[in-house]
C-alpha cells in the first residue's frame, strides 16, 4: 500500500518535515517515491507548502494520507 505521510528532517528540536509518497512498509525516513511538499511547524503561521497537482495525482491512485497529512492537505487547500 502506497502511504502519504511526513519524513522528519532538521536539528534536534528543530523539526523540519518533508510531505513524501511511500510504500507503508518502509521505515519513516527511509526511501520513498516522490517529494510532493514541505511543512515548517516552527514558523508563525506554520509554513506549508505541497504540491496539489501531484498529491491529487497520488491519491487518484489510491494512496492513503496519514492524519496528519490530511490535516495539512485540507489547510493547503486540496
Amino acid at each position: 500500500m502506497v502511504k502519504i505521510r511526513l519524513a522528519r528532517r532538521g536539528a534536534k528540536k528543530k523539526p523540519f518535515y518533508r510531505v513524501i509518497v511511500c510504500d507503508s512498509r518502509e521505515r519513516r525516513d527511509g526511501p520513498f517515491l516522490e517529494i510532493i511538499g514541505t511543512y515548517n511547524p516552527l514558523t508563525e503561521p506554520s509554513d506549508i507548502k505541497v504540491n496539489t497537482e501531484r498529491a491529487k495525482y497520488w491519491l487518484s491512485c489510491g494512496a492513503q494520507p496519514t492524519s496528519q497529512v490530511r490535516k495539512l492537505l485540507k489547510l493547503a487547500g486540496l
